[in-house]
């Protein structure tokens, strides 16, 4: 049970009401592999430069992740520093160092490019498409991007759309791409441009499945512990992406499921800054929580 996940590995400093932390380990492929390690074996696909510290590649391999296809080089790590005010659902970005990145192109070993369960988590519309290029007859491909590649590189996002199972966006992005502002209609919209799935992340307000045969509907977890929401989404769709991995199934219910899982492991994200919370998660501490989460919505 593996998956491969693509995306980037980050040093990020973060301002939340709560506090501040300079240079946390972060980046959209950490935040997936510690939700999805829980379920598979996670193949990290990224690059860091020259001033990565070298704790925190010893802290990705004592979590078990496997980091073949991590890349060192010569120049400085990507760099995002944010912060958030009284809304935590939206984060303000007050610089972006993209260094490695600019020069970056995936390279995997010959037996990873028959892993079949594949994630391109935000980054360059243009470094997903090398890496899938590689990839020999995938099953499950799902795909995250953010507003500054729809404004920037939209035409090759939307090619991009084609060749993969799942999108994921928050509501902004799938409004932006989709130019809808109902997030029904957008989903549809979405989905008109290829991927069978659409996944709309609402924040504390929850997630949209849609597909052709069903829409799935699910509030977010109830917590008063938000410290940093920094991750979130990627933790979602880490477990999300992580139990289909595990069982195997892409039918109505084994992605409902994926959705509650999803849904409960971003919830121990927020309550945290960083890594703080999701590298610390046993799958035990998640079905305890599910547990509560279904009396809470069932009725």
């Amino acid at each position: 049970m593996s998956i491969m996940v693509l995306g980037t590995v980050a040093l990020d400093t973060v301002k939340t009401p709560f506090g501040i932390r300079r240079h946390m380990l972060g980046g959209s492929a950490v935040h997936f592999a510690m939700s999805a390690r829980l379920f598979a074996d996670v193949n990290l696909v990224a690059i860091v430069g020259e001033d990565f510290p070298q704790r925190y590649i010893d802290f990705l391999k004592r979590k078990s992740l496997i980091l073949t296809s991590l890349i060192r080089t010569t120049g400085k790590t990507f760099k995002w520093h944010g912060k958030y005010e009284r809304d935590l659902n939206t984060a303000l970005t007050l610089g972006t160092e993209l260094g490695v990145l600019l020069s970056f192109k995936p390279a995997v070993s010959d037996k990873q490019k028959n892993i079949k369960h594949i994630f391109l988590a935000n980054v360059d519309p243009d470094i997903q498409k090398h890496l899938l290029g590689h990839m020999r007859s995938p099953h499950l491909v799902g795909l995250d991007s953010m507003n500054y590649w729809m404004k920037h590189k939209r035409k090759a996002l939307v090619q991009l759309l084609k060749r993969v199972d799942i999108y994921v966006a928050n509501d902004a992005e799938a409004r932006d791409l989709s130019q809808e502002h109902n997030l029904i209609k957008a989903a549809r919209r979405l989905r008109s441009l290829g991927p069978r799935m659409v996944l709309i992340k609402k924040g504390e307000h929850g997630v949209i499945l849609y597909s052709d045969k069903f829409i799935f509907s699910l509030p977010a977890y109830p917590t008063d512990k938000v410290v940093d929401p920094t991750g979130a989404g990627d933790t979602f769709a880490g477990a999300f992406m992580g139990y289909l991995t595990k069982v195997k199934r892409i039918d109505e219910s084994s992605l409902k499921k994926a959705v509650v899982y999803g849904t409960i492991a971003a919830s121990f994200n927020v309550e945290g800054f960083g890594l703080n919370k999701t590298s610390r998660l046993k799958i035990e501490d998640l079905e305890k929580r599910l547990c509560t989460f279904k009396r809470l919505v069932s009725f």
